[in-house]
């Protein structure tokens, strides 16, 4: 009896565990590992099992910016992750499609290509244009059946070309089956398996191919719902879940300049962030024909976190005066954009937010370096002996200093006569 216990302990694993259960390093046992992961990667290709502390995951998602800096600000990472699937939802003429083409507006600012699947049919060129999309390079497709809007959202996907794609919106992806149907056929949960199945195929490609998508969707009420809010969105549940972020937009109120109603302030809460904590809500500025208000949430913002010092009814940025009254200032922002560069960089430094893959010019430094889009160091005068004097330091010029990205510093620029156009102090 003996000799069979000492053979089954001969046969036993080794201990991998000390005093108090602890546990200790194996050799054996990391060889063994090793084994397992060489296999699986022979099986199954290269990159399908690593160690997180390995180079080969990037440990920063990288994200687009909004448009809004108050809904980037919002989701704690800086904008929308790409290689995610993305749900914006709310009542009818909130601002969903609005906020998603200022999204693609900003990823083809930064070299992007992007996609619109207008299962709606209801694309405005016109007002894309208006909000800085560049329409004759935007992918648009108007698909006759929800199958084969999302059979082209995959293709595109796996196309592994695409940055941002738009898909307006989840109600107007009618199955096949319903089209060809009578009207008054009932298909119950027919959308619903259709949005399953196509998110189950979707999410692995999106996250290989780092295309973010972007489902837009509407509200629906559900009968006899006594306590809490009847509110639901449609498609099912898959979405819910498969969603890294879900914004949820509603307009609380008309912005008017004499009778004429101008815009709506709207209202946007972080219902689900997987990379950051949720529910936080924002409230920015849509204005008719325009798009959201930059300037308007740069004023907001900076005055909450006191980079911009109103006193009565005068802005003042480092001691200098920016307007009297909010539109005012905001007309002045939109005159001197190096300024509104050197409060979005201090807002963003003051939130503790990190753009990843973009380059932000850090809080404590002179925007008077800061390239535009062109590589030009064309205003530099408005903000350097601005933002000088917001950093405590003598008006002199300064390379910006990017927090994430290419790594890319560009070369101070000379103390000399600033170029014309430029105000002088």
């Amino acid at each position: 009896m003996a000799s069979n216990n000492s053979k089954e302990s001969s046969l036993a694993a080794p201990s991998t565990t000390g005093p108090g259960g602890s546990y200790v390093r194996d050799p054996a046992r990391d060889k063994a590992i090793e084994m397992a992961l060489g296999t699986i990667e022979k099986q199954f290709g290269k990159g399908s099992i690593m160690r997180l502390g390995k180079d080969a995951v990037e440990r920063e998602v990288q994200v687009v910016p909004t448009g809004s800096l108050a809904i980037d600000i919002a989701l704690g990472v800086g904008g929308l992750p790409r290689g995610r699937i993305v749900e914006i939802y709310g009542p009818e003429s909130s601002g969903k499609t609005t906020l998603t083409l200022h999204v693609v507006a900003e990823a083809q600012k930064r070299g992007g290509v992007c996609a619109f699947i207008d299962a709606e049919h209801a694309l405005d060129v016109n007002y894309a244009k208006k909000l800085g999309v560049k329409t004759e390079e935007l992918l648009v497709s108007q698909p006759d059946f929800g199958e084969q809007a999302l059979e082209i959202a995959d293709m595109l996907v796996r196309s592994n070309a695409i940055d941002v794609i738009v898909i307006d919106s989840v109600a107007a992806l009618t199955p096949k089956a319903e089209l060809e149907g009578e009207m008054g056929d009932t298909h119950v949960g027919l959308q619903a398996r259709l949005m399953s199945q196509a998110l189950r195929k979707l999410t692995a490609a999106i996250s290989r191919s780092r295309t973010m998508v972007i489902f837009i969707n509407q509200i629906r009420m559900k009968i006899g719902v006594m306590f809490g809010s009847p509110e639901t969105t449609t498609g099912g549940n898959a979405l819910k879940f498969y969603a890294s972020v879900r914004l949820d937009i509603r307009r609380i109120g008309a912005i008017k300049k004499d009778e004429d109603v101008v815009g709506n302030r709207t209202r946007v809460k972080v219902v689900k962030n997987k990379l950051a904590p949720p529910f936080k809500e924002v409230e920015f500025d849509i204005m008719y024909g325009q798009g959201i208000s930059k300037e308007g949430d740069l004023i907001d913002l900076a005055s909450e976190a006191e980079v911009v010092d109103k006193s009565g009814a005068w802005f003042s940025f480092a001691g200098e005066r920016i307007g009297q009254g909010r539109e005012n200032a905001k007309t002045f922002l939109i005159e001197h954009p190096e300024v509104a560069s050197a409060i979005e960089a201090k807002l963003l430094a003051h939130h503790g937010v990190r753009r990843a893959g973009i380059d932000v010019v850090a809080a404590d430094a002179a925007p008077s370096g800061q390239l535009d889009d062109k590589g030009s160091d064309k205003n530099r005068t408005a903000a350097a002996p601005v933002a000088a004097a917001a950093a405590g330091k003598p008006p002199v010029a300064s390379p910006a200093v990017p927090a994430t990205g290419s790594g890319r510093v560009p070369a101070p620029a000379p103390a000399a006569t600033p170029p014309a156009g430029g105000r002088r102090n």
